[in-house]
């Protein structure tokens, strides 16, 4: 549930936007990106968002389904255009991003009436992320969505801090915090976790996110360090980054949750979840799009037997 969009992408690497001729679209957002991740394993996804009565709209809803995802839950607003983003590419690490998501983005228009919390209690997943709770009347809507899910696993907030969409880092604590009580697992950065819970360092990251309410795992994605998970139980692992040459770093994260789900799903133990995830990420980085890069399962097996990320993309 949330973020939705068109992103388009330079088809040239190491030039700013002012030197920029040609762009690939492709389908975007955060959320929208996790679902066609899980689609590529296997799983039956769906998204819950909207987007602008526009032809870049009606082009969502094609990718969408192009991807195997349900796009029933994704429905236009009038009002306002559906969003575009800019990034740039300057590998290994620097991928500004440029919003358009003015005056508003549709997919800040999901109100709570709107949901169908049937569906939400019933899914094996529900994924949520900490954007959807920037601006009303989607906080509300999110909000009223983790509660729906009373604890039931695998519920998900993905902490997805974007501090073009806040005015101040002290203003989204409160509804990180609130959102928190309510999900099973929580999954963020050390940016993330630090607007979410104050702390920074990896293993006190992960603690105050199982402190929060029902969390009862925690990921933290640490970059070139790899990632931590914690369980409330006390099942930990750790697990190194595997090496890729980087064309884009902004879907990998996003590859990272789709792997995530689809582990936590198949019942794997912790070390296995986060191999294969990030082994994900890592291949996503080393393509050009985030949501047509997504990785099938041969893929991700093809990229821990190589020890890379570098791979072929499949035709």
């Amino acid at each position: 549930m949330g973020r939705l969009g068109v992103d388009l992408y330079p088809l040239q690497s190491g030039v700013g936007l002012d030197r920029v001729e040609t762009f690939g679209r492709f389908l975007g957002g955060s959320p929208a990106n996790v679902a066609v991740a899980a689609a590529r394993l296997g799983r039956r996804t769906a998204l819950v968002s909207r987007t602008g009565a526009d032809p870049f709209g009606t082009a969502l809803h094609h990718d969408l389904k192009r991807f195997g995802v349900d796009d029933r839950w994704v429905t236009e607003v009038a009002e306002y255009p559906t969003p575009v983003t800019f990034c740039e590419l300057f590998p290994p690490d620097d991928f500004p991003l440029h919003f358009y998501r003015r005056p508003k983005a549709p997919d800040l228009e999901i109100h709570p009436h709107e949901l169908d919390l049937a569906a939400i209690r019933a899914a094996r997943v529900f994924w949520a992320t900490g954007t959807g709770l920037c601006a009303e009347p989607s906080r509300a809507a999110t909000l009223e969505a983790l509660r729906a899910r009373s604890g039931r696993e695998v519920t998900v907030l993905d902490l997805d801090w974007r501090p073009v969409f806040w005015t101040d880092p002290a203003e989204a604590r409160p509804y990180y915090a609130e959102a928190l009580r309510h999900a099973t697992v929580a999954v963020g950065n050390l940016d993330e976790c630090e607007v979410a819970t104050g702390e920074r360092e990896p293993h006190a990251a992960a603690r105050a996110l199982l402190a929060t309410g029902t969390v009862r795992l925690a990921v933290v994605k640490q970059g070139p360090e790899g990632v931590l998970a914690l369980a409330a139980d006390g099942t930990s692992a750790e697990v190194p980054p595997l090496p890729v040459e980087v064309v884009n770093g902004l879907g990998a994260g996003d590859a990272f949750g789709g792997a995530l789900v689809h582990g936590l799903l198949a019942g794997w133990d912790l070390e296995r979840i986060l191999r294969h995830a990030n082994a994900a990420g890592a291949i996503v980085a080393g393509r050009l799009a985030c949501s047509s890069a997504m990785p099938y399962a041969e893929e991700i097996a093809a990229a821990l037997a190589a020890g890379t990320g570098t791979i072929p993309e499949r035709g």
